[in-house]
């Protein structure tokens, strides 16, 4: 198992994922992927940027996608709380992970968050934000455990809700 840039040969795999993930949260009764977003353009323009990534399993087999970027987040500029390092410092930010339903439960989001952990310590980035649909207790959990702290509030783009957590990587 390894963690690679995604390229546009591996949208259409992607998209599988997103759209299991989807299904997944609608089965859950959390509305957060249901109105279109993220797509197929999103990912795309992912790719283009380098901040697209894919966890490959055997015979190269995409069983795990998401986005990692030290791009700042427009929307983590207003927050009804408190980030923990200053939001003018540089911090890398998650977006649009998702999982192969066979593959859940098997620590490929903490294998993820790892990575992206190490990438952060080798430029010097002392912080990472995430952000979740309040009801995503599963993300939540994952947030937790690995040390993440509840900082507030934040709206996106589309004026919907999220919990924003942040991470200081030592």
């Amino acid at each position: 198992m390894k963690i690679r840039r995604s390229t546009a040969d591996d949208i259409p795999n992607i998209m599988t994922l997103i759209d299991d993930a989807k299904q997944y949260l609608a089965s859950q009764k959390i509305d957060q992927w249901q109105n279109g977003y993220p797509n197929a353009d999103q990912v795309e323009n992912d790719i283009q940027k380098e901040e697209s990534y894919v966890v490959v399993h055997e015979n190269n087999e995409v069983i795990a996608t998401s986005m990692f970027t030290c791009e700042k987040e427009p929307t983590y500029k207003v927050i009804d709380g408190n980030w923990i390092v200053n939001e003018d410092e540089p911090y890398g930010v998650i977006h649009r992970m998702a999982i192969k339903k066979e593959f859940r439960q098997l620590g490929l989001a903490t294998f993820m968050f790892n990575e992206f952990h190490q990438q952060l310590k080798a430029q010097n980035i002392q912080s990472l934000k995430i952000d979740t649909h309040e009801k995503n207790i599963g993300m939540q959990s994952l947030l937790k455990k690995l040390g993440y702290r509840y900082c507030g509030i934040i709206y996106t783009n589309y004026k919907a809700k999220r919990l924003a957590f942040e991470k200081v990587i030592a």
